[in-house]
């Protein structure tokens, strides 16, 4: 994401005596909140979680309606779809699997007890995070999720380890602060409930400042945390952000945002941060976790495509790309693709008419039009499309690189391609996107059914090689964003000193430990085109695709079954997805 979270610098000189009272006030009750949190049992936890999960429920079309308005969105908009799916469904989904976790541990059952293991290339085990449960399986028709441990780690000791800080639920880890994010208005809360339950902290909130709008709605669902004294909420700019996470009662610090705003956060800014950075010097001292985007790539493997599979697929690309209006920290921003591909003239052609027959709305995003016309200084040839849409492709070989190291947060998909085909193509776009592209966070895969199984074992060693948190194949990867079961963050093994997609992850609602990666698959073509070609997927096209016509109201229903489930509810949420 980008520069709009600096409002948070490392350390504060500030006279403002009453920001000041206000921070200190929220920590001291933070600090007497951490006791009574502590002496809460697993019981007291789960219902305190099944409370915001109802009330989230309850509030949904409040949040949806604030959130639409931040963003410009008329009430009678298709995207207003987008606000449900990844605001109070995905919200609603992460709470209610959090309980249930919970409500495992209570009984002495471990959060995996019950879970399908497999393997995966490189001595890694897999666990099924998705489907998880029946209602999954229908709604979610070909769609799953596996979460790759880290080499080394079986199934045995991921079943002992599953369930993290709520293992010890009586030993706390003092306080945390979060600050939120501005572009999906569920991460601030996700990123609260996993801090509180995941590392047992209890957490101030700070809202980015676009997302001010949305305290009242945030308040009223997370007051039963608020109550017991484990979450307060800040509001304000850098004055605010600053002496928070400076303060010396904040033990930990977690933010999504931009590499730049974490290096502002954790070595200063300008020119004495650089040299702090290059110094190895910081001067916030305390831990800190991030995730922070990146420029994602969707490789396209060539194959032999029908026409309705090049239009769907290039709807598929535009979703990623402008989902959100292109405001996502795992939006695609290139695509790689064989030159020597007999459809890709074709191919890009349909990716071109899709992002200029998508739907237009306002670029909300603070500092959207000026990173699209740096684009376009860049690359004087790019393509200017409906609706500020900008397509760079025909590069020159060796013209990517400020296309591959920079993360416009904005509608701007570029184009590279390879001089290679077949399996030897993969493995270039692999080597490509691993060593040239900056970020880790994520990574999409389409290929055709008859592409992967030719490639056999060495399509999952391939997918191993990547190096990312998220992978999808014939999806897209915010499905590992929006599976609350899924693990969400960069690729381990990032450094303050070379943070890129940032260090640590968020949701994991099973409390799994020494997660690597997230790889979500989907099929390749909706339903029914999906049967006809012995796919067996009954999932029509997906709510979140951009120009999904039923997406607010498969969004509300989905919303609403995610709170409670019933098999009653269904036959609605089926009908909508199908006029989708």
């Amino acid at each position: 994401m980008t520069e709009l979270n600096a409002p948070h610098p490392p350390v504060a000189d500030n006279s403002d005596t009453e920001v000041r009272a206000r921070v200190d006030t929220a920590l001291a009750e933070l600090r007497a909140g951490e006791q009574t949190w502590g002496s809460l049992s697993l019981s007291q936890r789960r219902r305190l979680i099944e409370r915001v999960r109802d009330l989230t429920v309850q509030h949904a079309q409040e949040w949806v309606a604030a959130a639409a308005a931040i963003k410009g969105l008329e009430s009678t908009s298709p995207l207003i779809g987008e606000e449900w799916m990844s605001g109070p469904y995905a919200f609603t989904g992460g709470t209610a699997t959090i309980a249930r976790t919970l409500g495992d541990l209570e009984r002495g059952k471990g959060p995996l007890e019950d879970a399908t293991f497999g393997t995966a290339p490189g001595g890694r085990t897999t666990v099924q995070v998705l489907p998880h449960g029946v209602f999954d399986q229908l709604l979610l028709s070909g769609f799953s999720a596996q979460v790759w441990l880290k080499p080394g780690i079986d199934a045995a000791t991921a079943q002992r380890t599953a369930g993290l800080a709520q293992l010890t639920p009586e030993h706390t880890n003092g306080v945390g602060v979060v600050l939120g994010a501005g572009n999906i208005m569920s991460i601030a809360p996700l990123d609260t409930l996993y801090e509180l339950i995941a590392n047992n902290r209890v957490v101030a909130l700070k809202l980015n400042p676009i997302t001010d709008p949305m305290l009242p709605v945030f308040t009223k669902i997370l007051a039963p945390l608020i109550e017991v004294g484990a979450v307060r909420i800040l509001t304000g700019g850098a004055e605010v952000g600053g002496y928070l996470v400076g303060h010396d009662l904040v033990d930990h610090v977690h933010m999504t945002g931009s590499s730049i705003t974490h290096d502002a956060i954790v070595f200063g800014p300008g020119e004495s941060g650089a040299a702090r950075k290059a110094a190895g010097d910081p001067l916030l001292t305390k831990p800190i976790t991030s995730e922070l985007g990146g420029v994602s790539p969707t490789i396209v493997l060539p194959g032999e495509w029908s026409s309705a599979d090049i239009r769907f697929q290039a709807e598929h690309v535009a979703t990623q790309r402008l989902h959100n209006g292109g405001y996502n920290c795992v939006a695609s921003q290139v695509i790689v693709l064989s030159s020597g591909w007999a459809q890709r003239d074709e191919f890009l052609a349909a990716v071109r008419d899709a992002l200029a027959a998508a739907p237009q709305r306002r670029p909300y995003y603070p500092g959207s039009d000026g990173r699209v016309e740096s684009a376009v200084e860049s690359y004087p040839h790019a393509r200017r499309l409906p609706g500020g849409r900008v397509l760079i492709d025909d590069l020159n070989p060796g013209d990517e690189a400020t296309l591959l190291n920079t993360e416009y947060f904005a509608p701007v998909l570029g184009v590279v391609e390879l001089p290679y085909e077949g399996e030897q193509f993969f493995a270039k776009a692999v080597e490509t996107v691993n060593e040239k592209f900056v970020g880790t966070l994520g990574v999409n895969v389409l290929a055709h059914p008859k592409t992967i199984e030719s490639y056999g074992r060495r399509f999952d060693e391939l997918l191993a090689e990547l190096r990312y948190g998220a992978i999808a194949v014939n999806a897209w990867t915010a499905l590992a964003f929006l599976s609350a079961a899924a693990t969400w963050g960069a690729f381990p093994g990032h450094t303050l000193a070379d943070v890129q997609s940032g260090i640590g992850i968020v949701h994991n609602a099973l409390l799994i430990d020494g997660s690597e990666r997230t790889v979500v698959r989907g099929p390749f073509r909706p339903s029914p085109r999906s049967l006809v070609n012995r796919e067996w997927a009954i999932s029509p096209k997906p709510p979140w695709f951009v120009n999904n016509r039923t997406a607010a109201t498969t969004g509300r229903l989905l919303t609403a079954f995610a709170g409670k489930p019933s098999w009653a509810k269904l036959p609605a949420i089926f009908a909508s997805a199908l006029r989708g």
